[in-house]
């Protein structure tokens, strides 16, 4: 996948699943993010912000048409990483 988000697989999300069950199913040691993993959030942070999901705060006044600079990780967490992983069943971002 791509920092545009171009290349994400069209498509429902996946199923929800049980966070909570999934923490205590897979070892820590098998919980990770990787370097294309990092690569691909980017993309969806990119398009989360074009699309208007990801907005300016008071505290985050970052320019949404600047793909350089912003949002901050308060910011992402709050209006992205939070809403999805309570999607996905609660589990963390590393799942």
């Amino acid at each position: 996948s791509r920092p545009d988000g171009a290349g994400t697989p069209p498509g429902p999300p996946p199923a929800p699943q049980d966070g909570e069950l999934l923490h205590k199913k897979v070892p820590m040691q098998r919980w990770c993010v990787t370097r294309d993993d990092l690569v691909h959030f980017q993309g969806l942070v990119l398009r989360a912000v074009r699309e208007g999901s990801i907005q300016p705060t008071d505290r985050d006044p970052f320019d949404p048409s600047d793909t350089s600079i912003g949002p901050n990780i308060h910011t992402v967490s709050r209006q992205f990483i939070k809403p999805v992983t309570a999607a996905a069943g609660g589990m963390s971002w590393a799942l």
